[in-house]
């Protein structure tokens, strides 16, 4: 592992997937109370915006990476014959999701699976789109995890990432990394019972690559028409990018 891989617990013994997974399910049941407190609910419209990119381009067979506690699986099934598989590497995040879809009664619309984003076990030109909602950055290999959405991707299919990103402009950048570095470590710590955790998720998004960055790196791994939208002053982007 990399020195300079962001990993939430520093254990050498453990790689970075295996502690995201460890992360995950140890923060899964607090996650979407502490999500709406720290973004001050912003997320839920960042969502909405990803699920009208998907719906504009018709696709009916989608896959949601990283989907978590299902949050933008739920809302991707409002898609008219939209059949959805929401795929995470946390058994706890997903436990959360289905007691969600079984309430809400989607079963029929949303399928939960636990997989590895970097080994996708789908066959070539599965899905029409492929949505992931602040998952990317926690990658452990970022160019395989590309490649192989790239490749269960249908030709002209639609990738939509959702991702932290990092103002660049006076007060806000100053503002959001104060908030970075204190109040999210702060506040995720005091509720989740793991600091580190809430440590790791604003460090791992200072240092991940962002707008054109991360549109070249889209690029390198085989998707063309790769477009960054910032949302909220640039606390997050939306990101575009078709299969060539």
């Amino acid at each position: 592992m990399s020195k300079n891989t962001v990993t939430p617990y520093k254990d050498d013994s453990l790689g970075k997937k295996e502690q995201v997974t460890k992360m995950f399910d140890a923060v899964s049941y607090n996650y979407d109370f502490l999500n709406r407190i720290l973004t001050f609910g912003l997320d839920i419209g960042w969502r909405k915006k990803v699920v009208k990119i998907v719906s504009s381009n018709n696709a009916t067979t989608i896959l949601d990476i990283a989907t978590g506690t299902g949050d933008l699986a739920i809302m991707l099934s409002e898609i008219k014959d939209a059949k959805i598989i929401g795929l995470d590497i946390s058994k706890g995040m997903l436990d959360v999701a289905k007691e969600k879809v079984i309430k809400k009664q989607l079963n029929n619309k949303i399928e939960l699976v636990l997989g590895d984003s970097e080994k996708l076990a789908f066959k070539d030109a599965s899905f029409d789109a492929i949505t992931v909602g602040f998952g990317v950055r926690n990658f452990e290999d970022l160019d395989k995890g590309l490649t192989e959405i790239r490749r269960v991707l249908k030709p002209q299919g639609v990738l939509v990432v959702l991702e932290t990103s990092q103002p660049s402009k006076f007060p806000m950048k100053q503002l959001f990394k104060f908030y970075s570095k204190y109040v999210i470590p702060t506040i995720g710590g005091l509720f989740s019972k793991d600091k580190k955790a809430y440590s790791y998720l604003p460090e791992s998004a200072a240092k991940f690559p962002y707008g054109k960055e991360f549109n070249n790196i889209l690029l390198k791994n085989g998707f063309n028409t790769a477009k960054a939208k910032p949302v909220a002053f640039g606390i997050s982007t939306i990101y575009t990018a078709t299969k060539k």
